[in-house]
């Protein structure tokens, strides 16, 4: 049995396998990029692009332009001092092909070629060489025109060096991703044109003296982007469809040196509104980290002991009483820190989230020292604020008490979950599904024509609270939304930021109350199902709204869906048929009329259906909840930012920004029901 054993798992020296260059890149991409769909594709370009960034926050480059050519391929070219091509000592060979051949090499491991950079790892390059089709590069520098091709990770052709009679620098890089890498189709777009339009903006504001520009070669569209207010312009932008309580927008641009002689700059924008939503956007090195890090929790923790001083100090003594939490001091809050140190420490090649553990005490000071002394020099704005923040405290405690009463009541029945859900019999949360339902109407067929086994339904009366416009207390006390809340199982996000950083414990005593857990997530699909006239839109667009604000990791662990309900049903004697769209409808009457040799089209039946209570509950069954013939749609996002703004313009109270929106795009309404 032993050598029987013996000879099936041998494992020895032959087993060990070295992947040499770049094949550890092909072998595991995701490693690199997170992924090897729309996510990974444009990592590709931001990899090239933060080099770029990396020459212009040393102040060697100030144009950086990107190029979608209708080829699919992409070009990025900066004005900076070109990638060196000159002998490498070590390799004996041009630095250029060094850089994209071998990972960890670069010039950013040491000091004297970038103080400040964003591509720490050395990898960037030769990533993005290793998971193309094929690279491109051109350098000018010295006098020099430099030229080489690269495919997979390897050069495919020898330099081609030319003299110039030019000064000037620059870098140019073009690449078309490898197929057998990602997912694409190589006859459509590859590239979201928004996408890198979204990020270049983000650097423009970050590196004021840059200008960025993106040229669209499908559409032969162009932007640019260039913002020399910085961070205060960034605020604006962020702010643009929100009322601001304060005009000011509040700047802090500081550093400090470490022991070390190492210098830490500290930027800061931020600037009140009269809105209930936080959002606090954090850079390092220009880097988005989108999970935030130790750089953000200096900035709450500053926040919290500056308002809770300024209340002891300066506040009436009908005030000093109340002691904020975090969250208290950043409702309605739009921040931008943007931190640049010498060596960040990122979780990740993704680079999402920084770890120094120096720069939370370096960005908390920096950050309580120079907005201590804005509140004192401009006291007006600093009581607006802070009986802002006391305000969203009271809020808080009722909330609490909304929040307790919601688990007493779950306590205390729970034999039976909330209003008029109809439970399903399994206790498997990752095979089961909860349809949210609009109406009763909807609700009855939904609970006789489901699968028992897996399927709850949970019916919700008429239009659920815009969640935009209200405080979290008011959120907690809507009767259709405790419903959600208690069904669902996972509490939802108080603080409601963009990096998730829900229940971060802070200094100065503030522990955030733990009040969400995907864990505990009792369906591990919630399904939002609503009728497809005006108002059915409009619950959607609500609870969207409520899903975004309050449970978003949902959305982003891919647990949320919208059902899609048949628009018509075609019938001609035996023959059904269920359409989506009013195209499809006239293709299955033209089929049906050519089947059964029909002279006109009287003999066959359409039924519109403009509500899901129109149906009997095996049509709703066999159309919309059946997962062998349903149509699902799982609701994501690219850009929080966006979704962001967009949110806050639809649903948001500035009247004046919705209107305008509904005026430039009412051309692409499709279906117009009135």
């Amino acid at each position: 049995m032993a050598d029987k054993r013996s000879n099936q798992d041998s494992y020895d020296a032959d087993d060990i396998k070295v992947l040499k260059g770049l094949e550890g890149v092909r072998k595991r991409p995701a490693m690199y990029i997170g992924d090897q769909g729309k996510h990974g594709l444009h990592h590709l370009i931001f990899e090239v692009l933060d080099n770029s960034v990396d020459e212009a926050m040393s102040g060697y480059a100030d144009e950086i332009k990107v190029t979608l050519y209708k080829d699919n391929s992409v070009q990025i070219h900066d004005n900076g001092r070109g990638i060196p091509i000159d002998n490498h000592p070590e390799f004996n060979k041009p630095a250029l092909e060094v850089i994209m051949e071998y990972l960890h090499s670069g010039g950013k491991f040491d000091s004297k070629s970038y103080k400040i950079s964003g591509g720490l790892h050395g990898v960037g390059l030769s990533v993005v060489n290793a998971l193309t089709e094929w690279m491109n590069v051109e350098v000018c520098r010295d006098r020099l025109c430099y030229k080489q091709k690269f495919s997979k990770g390897k050069k495919v052709s020898e330099p081609e060096i030319t003299n110039i009679n030019r000064e000037g620098t620059y870098t140019k890089i073009r690449f078309f991703p490898d197929s057998e890498i990602f997912e694409f189709d190589s006859d459509k777009q590859i590239f979201n044109a928004h996408t890198i339009s979204n990020r270049m903006r983000e650097l423009a504001f970050l590196t004021p003296h840059t200008r960025f520009e993106i040229h669209n070669k499908f559409n032969d569209e162009k932007q640019e982007f260039h913002y020399e207010g910085g961070l205060k312009e960034f605020i604006s932008y962020l702010n643009k469809d929100k009322q601001p309580l304060h005009n000011d927008i509040i700047h802090i641009d500081d550093s400090t040196q470490d022991e070390n002689g190492s210098i830490f700059f500290v930027e800061v924008g931020m600037q009140y509104n009269q809105g209930y939503q936080t959002n606090i956007l954090t850079f390092a090195n220009t880097i988005n980290t989108i999970e935030g890090g130790v750089h953000l929790t200096g900035f709450k923790s500053a926040l919290t002991r500056v308002f809770n001083s300024y209340i002891e100090n300066y506040m009436e003594k009908k005030y000093k009483e109340h002691v904020l939490s975090g969250s208290d001091t950043r409702e309605g809050l739009s921040a931008v820190l943007s931190i640049k140190l010498p060596d960040p420490q990122f979780e990740s090649q993704t680079k999402i989230k920084l770890g120094n553990p120096e720069v939370r005490q370096i960005v908390s000071q920096i950050v309580t020292d120079r907005l201590t002394q804005y509140f004192e020099e401009h006291p007006d704005t600093a009581k607006k604020i802070v009986l802002k923040t006391i305000n969203a405290k009271l809020a808080r405690e009722a909330a609490q008490k909304a929040r307790a009463l919601i688990r007493r009541k779950s306590a205390l029945d729970s034999a039976r979950m909330p209003g008029k859900l109809a439970d399903c019999s399994s206790n498997d949360p990752e095979k089961v599904e909860i349809f949210i339902v609009e109406g009763d109407s909807a609700g009855g067929p939904a609970k006789q024509g489901r699968d028992r086994t897996y399927q709850a339904i949970l019916p919700i009366r008429g239009k659920i609270l815009n969640v935009e416009k209200a405080r979290v207390d008011k959120v907690l006390q809507n009767n259709e939304i405790q419903a959600i809340i208690k069904a669902l199982g996972v509490g939802i996000l108080e603080d409601n930021m963009p990096n998730g950083s829900n229940g971060e414990s802070e200094e100065n005593g503030d522990d955030l109350e733990e009040t969400f857990d995907l864990s505990k997530l009792r369906y591990h699909k919630v399904i939002i199902m609503c009728d497809s006239d005006v108002d059915g839109k409009h619950i959607e667009t609500l609870l969207l709204t409520f899903f975004f604000r309050y449970l978003r990791p949902l959305i982003d662990e891919g647990h949320l869906y919208m059902a899609v309900a048949p628009l018509y049903k075609v019938s001609y004697k035996n023959s059904k048929i269920y359409v989506y769209s009013d195209k499809e409808k006239d293709e299955k009457i033209k089929e049906l009329k050519i089947k059964y040799k029909l002279k006109n089209v009287e003999s066959i039946k359409v039924q519109r259906y403009k509500g899901l209570g129109e149906m009997n509950s095996d049509e709703l069954y066999e159309t919309t909840m059946n997962k062998e013939n349903r149509i699902l749609k799982k609701v994501r996002y690219e850009d929080y930012l966006e979704n962001d703004l967009l949110f806050t313009k639809l649903m948001g109270k500035e009247v004046k920004a919705r209107k305008k929106f509904i005026i430039s795009n009412f051309d692409q309404v499709k279906t117009l029901d009135i």
